[in-house]
């Protein structure tokens, strides 16, 4: 039987994992995982693109040497959206990326709006302006040398892919996260690129969709290349294991991505004004989602902290008092790495609000804090599709957290289904295996993952103190947010 190997990058870690496919179930393992660091010049702060690759190519030489008799069906990668390499006309790495994070993009998101109407921006390409977009960060490097040598960009999934196989091209739902993509065409909106003033010539890559053979190793001419979802949110909604209706989704690790899956854009003034984008997904699907701040919080707590088990930070969270002290999760001031746990208690300070006295008080204050921007999000996303969801998926690392899903389901008043844990790589294996073949459609998808990786239930439990710690968490939002 025909073996696939993901590669899946995310903001803290990289993994190449190998799945197989029989009698209607994926058996997924995981052979390599290696560390993300980022790097922190004078000058700002990088991603180290060159020891992302070696470790991916190490953990895919591993998984090529241990396949035993079977085949190759392919390889695909998929990363984080926004980021960007820039190439020489030889195809040459110009410098290592800017990390979305960097502040050189503080004051980007005016220059964007003054040259281009915001109205006018979201209608074309269905993306919120935010400081971390590829606009925003094009925008802020305008005179720079390394832009003036550039000819070509490539999102971070399409890089390793070209120097896996050669070839260069760019696939649609990493694309669509840089505000520079149509949301009705899927190309390149060349009349937002010429009004911002960002050379036209970085945007020569063919735009592909997922499951597009990109082309073979380099390594091995037997082995293909897809293109799958390259964004890791598309790949993990593609691995919802969803059933017939409607439904929510939350893909949550470093950020909460939460929202709809549609069949059609919502491009109005209030979907723009509540900050929803409208991804391209798997199948002309679109991603309705706001794109909010996830287990970063915890993440950076953590590392403040010296690296303590997740586990045992959300056990011990557990015995804290529930909904003692609430915080905004997309607070300004939460973006920036350093001392996560000073910034939180200075935010509670702010707003009146208790101050974790241990760090069980600070795991619970975020995760009660995020269940609560969960349910805010999904229903705003209701309201401006003019849908309901029926029952909500929680996909990625958060998935892996009870007390986080047992509260989204508490204050959402929905069920909850969570997982698979290692959605984006489920769903890049997936994709892939579609595009061998071996599925027909994004239905049979999804009816693998639910026979391979049932989810776990969360029934929603109703409390006063579930209601009143909401309508006290809306008092802590910026005005626009309470509408």
């Amino acid at each position: 039987m025909p073996v696939f190997l993901a590669v899946d990058l995310g903001a803290e870690t990289g993994r190449v994992l190998r799945g197989t496919l029989d009698g209607g179930r994926l058996d997924v393992r995981e052979v390599h995982r290696f560390a993300n660091r980022p790097v922190a010049l004078p000058q700002g702060l990088h991603w180290d693109v060159l020891a992302l690759f070696a470790d991916m190519s190490a953990g895919l030489t591993a998984a090529l040497a241990d396949r035993g008799r079977d085949s190759v069906g392919g390889i695909g990668i998929d990363a984080w959206g926004n980021d960007f390499a820039l190439l020489d006309r030889d195809g040459r790495l110009i410098g290592n990326p800017w990390h979305y994070r960097d502040r050189r993009t503080e004051s980007s998101t005016k220059l964007v709006a003054e040259r281009v109407d915001p109205a006018l921006l979201y209608r074309t390409t269905g993306t919120a302006t935010l400081p971390i977009n590829t606009t925003s960060q094009l925008v802020a490097m305008e005179g720079s040398p390394q832009l003036a040598v550039a000819e070509r960009l490539a999102m971070l999934p399409d890089l390793f892919g070209y120097w896996l196989s050669g070839r260069l091209v760019t696939e649609q739902t990493i694309a669509s996260t840089s505000q520079l993509l149509d949301v009705a065409t899927r190309r390149w909106a060349t009349g937002v690129i010429e009004a911002l003033g960002i050379p036209g010539r970085l945007f020569g890559a063919d735009v592909v969709a997922p499951g597009t053979q990109v082309g073979s190793l380099l390594a091995d001419q037997r082995v293909p290349l897809w293109a799958v979802a390259g964004h890791d949110t598309a790949s993990a909604v593609a691995a919802v294991p969803a059933g017939a209706g409607s439904f929510g989704y939350i893909s949550s690790g470093t950020w909460s991505l939460a929202g709809l899956e549609l069949t059609a854009p919502v491009l109005t003034d209030a979907a723009r004004l509540a900050g929803f984008s409208n991804e391209a997904g798997v199948d002309g699907t679109i991603r309705f989602l706001r794109n909010g701040t996830g287990l970063w919080l915890l993440q950076r707590c953590r590392a403040a902290w010296g690296s303590p088990p997740y586990g045992q930070l959300v056990a011990t969270a557990g015995t804290a008092p529930a909904f003692r002290s609430l915080i905004d999760p997309d607070a300004p001031c939460l973006i920036a790495p350093d001392d996560m746990p000073a910034r939180l208690a200075e935010l509670c300070r702010a707003n009146a609000e208790p101050v974790p006295a241990d760090r069980a008080a600070m795991v619970r204050c975020v995760l009660d804090s995020l269940a609560c921007k969960h349910r805010w999000t999904l229903e705003r996303a209701e309201a401006l599709a003019g849908s309901r969801a029926d029952v909500v998926h929680i996909v990625g690392g958060g998935a892996a957290n009870p007390l986080l899903c047992q509260l989204t389901a508490d204050l959402t008043g929905r069920l909850v289904l969570a997982g698979p844990v290692e959605a984006t790589a489920v769903g890049n294996l997936l994709v892939q295996a579609r595009a061998a073949g071996e599925l027909s459609s994004l239905a049979e998808v999804r009816e693998v993952v639910r026979a391979s990786l049932p989810p776990r239930r969360f029934e929603p439990r109703s409390s006063a103190a579930t209601d009143a710690a909401y309508a006290r968490f809306l008092t802590l939002l910026d005005s626009d947010d309470r509408i």
